[in-house]
C-alpha cells in the first residue's frame, strides 16, 4: 500500500504523522500536487482554515486536492473539516465541498475557549470513550444524508464518517489513543 499523505503547508503536521505511526501506517508529508499523486489518503491537519486555502491557491493544490478527494480518502480534522465541508459560515468561505456538511468556524469561541473532554462515541466506535481536544473548533450545524455520526460533544456532532471521508472537529492527533487515525488508516486499506 502506498504511505497516507499529510498536507504540509500549515497547522501541526507532525504531530499527524506520528499518529499515524501509532495507529501502524506510514505517512509522508505532502506540498505538492505531484507528491499528492503518490499517496492512499490524506490528512488535512487543523491549522487557520483561510490561510490553508490561500497557500492551497499559492501552491496551484486546490483543484488537484479537490479532484483526489473524489477517488481516494480523506481525513479533516479542525480546520481540515472546514476545508471538507460543502457549507462554511462565520464567515463563509471557499471550501473544498467534498462531504454534505455545514460547518461554522471559530463556533466554540475563542484559543481560551480550547478545551479537553471525554467523548462518549456513538455506534461504529465500539463504545470506546475518545479524550477530543478542541482548539478554536468549529460546529458541525448540518450533516447530509450521506454522513453516519461515530460522536457528539452537546449535542453536535463531532466525529462524522462519510464513507470515503471522515471528519472531526477536534484534534485526536494530540492525544496517545490512536482509534480515530486507525479507523482512517483502515479505511484508506480497503
Amino acid at each position: 500500500m502506498k504511505p497516507i499523505g499529510v498536507l504540509a503547508l500549515q497547522g501541526d503536521f507532525e504531530a499527524h504523522q506520528k499518529a499515524l505511526a501509532r495507529a501502524g501506517a506510514d505517512s509522508v508529508l505532502v506540498r505538492t500536487a505531484e507528491e499528492l499523486q503518490n499517496v492512499a489518503g490524506l490528512v488535512i491537519p487543523g491549522g487557520e482554515s483561510t490561510t490553508m486555502l490561500k497557500l492551497l491557491r499559492q501552491e496551484n493544490l486546490f483543484e488537484p486536492l479537490r479532484e483526489f478527494g473524489q477517488q481516494r480518502p480523506i481525513f479533516g480534522t479542525c480546520a481540515g473539516a472546514i476545508l471538507l465541508a460543502s457549507e462554511v459560515s462565520s464567515p463563509q468561505q471557499e471550501s473544498l465541498g467534498l462531504v454534505d456538511m455545514a460547518i461554522e468556524r471559530n463556533a466554540y469561541g475563542r484559543q481560551l475557549d480550547s478545551r479537553v473532554v471525554k467523548l462518549t462515541p456513538e455506534d461504529g466506535l465500539a463504545g470506546k470513550e475518545l479524550e477530543a481536544v478542541f482548539i478554536r473548533a468549529p460546529i458541525i450545524r448540518r450533516v447530509g444524508e450521506t454522513g453516519h455520526v461515530l460522536a457528539r460533544y452537546l449535542g453536535d456532532p463531532v466525529l462524522v464518517d462519510f464513507g470515503r471521508h471522515l471528519v472531526a472537529t477536534f484534534h485526536p492527533e494530540l492525544t496517545p489513543d490512536p482509534t480515530v487515525h486507525r479507523m482512517f488508516v483502515d479505511r484508506v486499506a480497503r
